[in-house]
């Protein structure tokens, strides 16, 4: 059935007015950004392939344009609209996590890092360097590949906070295969980087682990 043809109160962008958009499934809400469907489907049916397709948000976000384009109706002209909401997306967190204290906007921070770090296909270590009320000045990506005491090294991060004038800092990293668990070697490199910072008298207050749709903090843990 047409969408147009459809009760007011099913039709994705009058629920959505009406309701809020946290009230829509994610079919509705991706079938608002499609706007149209395809001959047989309707735009909540062209929705529902295209989730059962890449079988979750998060793959369809991390999808190349080749792979996106796989589904009959999508092309080029979609993936860029559906990559330009996703860096708005980031943009909008990045601006929230410098506005706000990290200690106000937990939800935020934990937000912008899954949506940065979560469809690297490579590992990465982030630092952000918060001021003396504990708001980003910037993140920077400062080691690419498997973390380990090897491949992190702690005078470099101590470089770079006296760099950035920091006064603390949250570290943050990702696991492609999408298991957040800390592994020993996160808890050995954060042990040294904690004790280095500690000299210079800069604050480490959270190693936050990305993988999948997970964030795993090392301060609610206890490991810090």
């Amino acid at each position: 059935m047409q969408i147009s043809l459809m009760a007011a109160e099913l039709r994705p962008r009058e629920k959505l007015l009406k309701l809020g958009a946290e009230a829509l499934s994610d079919a509705e809400l991706l079938a608002i950004f499609l706007r149209t469907g395809i001959p047989g489907m309707n735009a909540i049916e062209l929705a529902e392939h295209v989730l059962d397709t890449h079988h979750s948000l998060n793959q369809l976000f991390s999808a190349s344009l080749l792979e996106f384009s796989q589904v009959k109706g999508l092309g080029a002209a979609k993936y860029a609209q559906l990559q330009a909401v996703l860096e708005l997306s980031k943009r909008f967190l990045h601006e929230s996590c410098q506005r706000d204290t990290v200690f106000n906007s937990p939800t935020h921070v934990r937000d912008y890092l899954a949506l940065e770090l979560k469809s690297r296909q490579q590992e990465v270590f982030m630092v952000l360097f918060l001021d003396n009320q504990n708001r980003l000045i910037c993140q920077k990506i400062l080691f690419y590949g498997t973390i380990n005491a090897a491949a992190v090294y702690p005078r470099e991060v101590v470089k770079e906070v006296l760099k950035m004038n920091a006064n603390a800092v949250i570290f943050a990293h990702n696991h492609p295969s999408g298991i957040a668990e800390p592994s020993q070697a996160d808890q050995v490199i954060t042990r040294k980087l904690t004790q280095a910072l500690s000299l210079i008298d800069v604050a480490v207050l959270d190693h936050l682990i990305v993988g999948g749709n997970q964030v795993v903090s090392f301060a609610e843990r206890g490991l810090l």
